[in-house]
């Protein structure tokens, strides 16, 4: 399971009384009576619009069905380690007080600089989880699981076990398609991560810490979640019971569906604490597909650097509420800059959907393919205008080498930049300029700071 402080994989969760007074009472019992169901009638209108109580889900039937078609991943690789420390490993405290070990230590580091080695390669095995999607053998799992891998077994729950190809690994969605020679194999079913709703239940098998076909429950905490190293994936996000050796599990929805791959955990203690990541299944058949036909995976590229639009941003901008995906760099000769962006621009919309946070923008770019053609609402200078881009090839080397200069630039000053407003220009008196957005590294230390021009 890839884990960080996020981890390379989460658990969100009328009474009526009446007296009666005979005889002469009878007019203002009649009087206390209507009074008092006037005013019980808006409590029973609300009991009446609460949300029908609901009986917690059974999943015997999906896991009874489906579980077969998840499988457990072995894979053996190899790690470079030092002599000196496998030296020290194998001796103990007794062998690295020893003076005799030390000079040979010392001796051994003179040596290293003559190709005398110095370091080894020993064999280490990862555990993880897939699940199969065709019945000829074609499994989907997270690239992490088979980084490196010198030999790749798949184990189904029948405790068959085959050799398995990797047709293709894609680091970033962290996407992976494996093959195995067979025939006649359970499949699951594949759902649509659109039609997810948070709140709704969902279920996970896998092996974590190679407890093989182990089966957690939760439900669905938040969707489209961007995370620091994988912008190019909307996450869904669970409190589902995920571990070390999850991922590349399945996640199921109460239909049964597969509607995510589990992936990736927030831990400090390097397990579970209730927030997990998946990988939608939308993104992950997207990958598969390219892999199965071509062996590779292309992705678009709209060739912009995008921030946050915070309060003080959107009040800048006249903007609503701070949403959106402020341009502070756009790409020479790119689809954005053909398209007409500008540094300055709020990014609101894709193809009509909302971007809220700027990790929305690389997510939903994500999902399209080189060649596509994008709507883009935007919010320039006070007002909404709509432009069109045709995305580019991510994997274009010129435009790789042009955003990594930009890149380098901005590393070695630590500024976020953008162009004075017309507004702003009247406030601060001058003709042009740029606006500090954030400072840090030489520019902060030399005492530039946010909203300097």
């Amino acid at each position: 399971m890839k884990s960080t402080a996020f981890k390379s994989t989460r658990l969100v969760i009328a009474l009526l009384t009446a007296g009666a007074i005979g005889g002469a009472g009878v007019g203002a019992f009649n009087a206390m009576h209507v009074s008092a169901a006037a005013a019980q009638t808006p409590a029973v209108v609300a009991a009446s619009m609460a949300p029908t109580p609901m009986a917690l889900p059974d999943f015997t039937q999906i896991t009874e069905r489906y579980g077969p078609a998840v499988v457990n991943i072995s894979v053996t690789s190899t790690t470079k380690v030092s002599d000196e420390s496998q030296m020290a490993q194998g001796g103990g405290d007794s062998l690295s007080n020893d003076p005799f070990f030390e000079f040979f230590r010392r001796f051994q580091q003179g040596q290293q600089g003559n190709g005398m080695g110095g370091q080894q390669e020993v064999p280490t095995q990862v555990q993880g989880s897939g699940f199969i999607v065709s019945s000829d053998g074609i499994i989907l799992t997270n690239a992490h699981v088979v980084r490196d891998a010198k030999e790749v077994t798949v184990k189904l729950t029948d405790r068959r076990e085959f050799r398995a190809k990797v047709l293709g690994a894609d680091a970033k969605t962290d996407i992976a398609v494996l093959k195995i020679n067979a025939k006649n194999l359970p499949v699951v079913a594949l759902g649509k991560t659109s039609d997810l709703k948070v709140g709704e239940w969902v279920l996970a098998i896998g092996s974590p810490f190679g407890f093989e076909n182990t089966v957690t429950a939760g439900v669905v905490s938040a969707k489209g979640r961007s995370l620091p190293d994988d912008s190019a994936v909307p996450f869904i996000q669970t409190d589902v019971a995920v571990n070390p050796g999850n991922s590349g599990g399945p996640l199921f929805n109460t239909r049964g569906e597969v509607v995510g791959i589990n992936s990736q955990i927030y831990s400090r203690s390097g397990g579970y604490q209730g927030l997990s990541f998946a990988i939608p299944i939308d993104v992950a058949t997207r990958i598969k597909n390219q892999i199965v036909a071509t062996g590779k995976v292309e992705h678009a590229r709209l060739g912009v650097a995008v921030q946050e639009v915070n309060q003080a941003f959107a009040d800048s901008f006249k903007l609503d509420k701070p949403e959106g995906a402020l341009v502070s760099t756009v790409e020479k000769d790119s689809p954005a800059a053909k398209a007409g962006l500008q540094s300055g621009d709020v990014i609101r919309k894709v193809n009509g959907q909302p971007i809220v946070s700027s990790g929305d923008l690389p997510a939903l770019i994500g999902l399209a393919a080189p060649g596509d053609t994008v709507k883009l609402d935007i919010w320039r200078q006070g007002a909404s205008k709509e432009l069109t881009a045709r995305l580019a090839n991510a994997d274009d080397k010129s435009a790789q080498v042009a955003s990594n200069n930009d890149a380098s630039k901005h590393g070695r000053l630590g500024l976020a930049l953008r162009p004075l407003q017309p507004d702003e220009k009247q406030q601060v008196g001058v003709d042009g300029g740029l606006l500090v957005q954030q400072a840090s590294g030489p520019a902060a230390m030399a005492g530039v700071q946010s909203g300097d021009v």
